[in-house]
């Protein structure tokens, strides 16, 4: 059902009735959770930028906080990432550790702390988590903090899909959290995507709409580091919109065998990867599902990871740093 909804958001065909009548109970329900969050803010320790969508899923936020966390250090920052912990049973806000698990503290946060090499808070309680911050670095990035108007921010960027907005409704009838007008709120709006996406992109506002493209790299095996491409894989993953990650693949040259995919942030059990080895194929998956696989992998069978890289618009990273104190 969820795949077929998803289908429907992503149709510039008008979406079902039935779907259309549920829109205004979520619209409201959420205005009015966004209204009382607006109007209870509280300042973080340390200056805040706020990375979010204005769409459920698949606008590129993790890869893009990756790149933002980077250019960051890069220009003498030492930022701290701070995000919600989804798929993690934590009780209270962690400050991920190399040995915490993606069980404990969510596959996402795993692998911002793996790959960012910063500071990560992850936890439901981003206000503790704030404060847990203070001591870790100069700068909060908050994951998915569009919607969380808790937290105050210097810098609101809000990362739109180079397909845009899908059909243009609200959930459950189309993929916007909230209204379209709710940008005018943002500091930066960037579209993101691939370069063949990009190259296709129509603004969806009068605003300079910066630009920020996701580049697959080499898949890898973890198991051995080879990145000696394998005729073909089988591509599992547990994210949102599971075609990108497949249509990555397919850009690299990388012939597809076969494809699943489970519900973003599926917690990988035992069982799934016997039936995965059942396949008998060389398994690709993205780095949030190999936080989570390569645990319960066997050592002696490839698990390969595609990696993502970006190229952001020049000037971009010097646009957000004028937001900040």
């Amino acid at each position: 059902m969820h795949d077929r909804v998803e289908r429907i958001w992503w149709r510039k065909a008008p979406p079902p009735w039935w779907l259309r009548a549920i829109e205004p109970l979520y619209a409201g329900i959420s205005a009015v959770h966004l209204r009382r969050r607006a109007a209870n803010v509280v300042q973080p320790p340390l200056p805040l930028i706020s990375v979010g969508n204005i769409t459920a899923g698949g606008s590129g936020k993790t890869p893009f906080v990756l790149w933002l966390a980077a250019a960051l250090k890069a220009k003498g920052r030492r930022p701290v990432i701070l995000c919600r912990g989804d798929g993690g049973n934590a009780a209270e806000p962690l400050v991920v550790q190399a040995d915490s698990s993606a069980t404990e503290v969510g596959d996402e946060a795993k692998m911002l702390a793996e790959i960012s090499n910063c500071p990560v808070v992850a936890g439901h309680d981003r206000m503790a988590g704030s404060g847990m911050a203070e001591a870790l670095g100069d700068l909060i990035i908050l994951d998915d903090g569009f919607q969380y108007r808790r937290l105050g921010r210097c810098c609101d960027i809000v990362l739109i899909p180079a397909d845009g907005i899908g059909n243009g409704h609200q959930i459950p009838a189309g993929p916007l959290r909230e209204p379209i007008d709710a940008l005018a709120s943002a500091d930066i709006i960037v579209r993101t995507g691939s370069r063949s996406e990009i190259a296709d992109c129509k603004p969806l506002t009068g605003r300079n709409e910066q630009i920020w493209i996701r580049q697959p790299g080499r898949i890898i095996d973890t198991a051995s580091g080879s990145i000696t491409t394998p005729d073909s894989v089988y591509a599992v993953t547990a994210i949102a919109r599971p075609q990108r990650f497949f249509n990555d693949l397919k850009s690299i040259g990388v012939r597809l065998a076969g494809s699943r995919s489970f519900p973003d942030h599926h917690p990988f059990t035992n069982r799934d990867v016997e039936a995965l080895l059942r396949l008998d194929s060389n398994i690709a998956v993205t780095a949030k599902d190999a936080v989570k696989l390569a645990p319960l992998w066997p050592k002696d069978r490839p698990l390969w990871v595609l990696p993502l890289s970006a190229e952001a618009q020049p000037g971009l990273i010097e646009t957000i740093l004028q937001n900040l104190p």
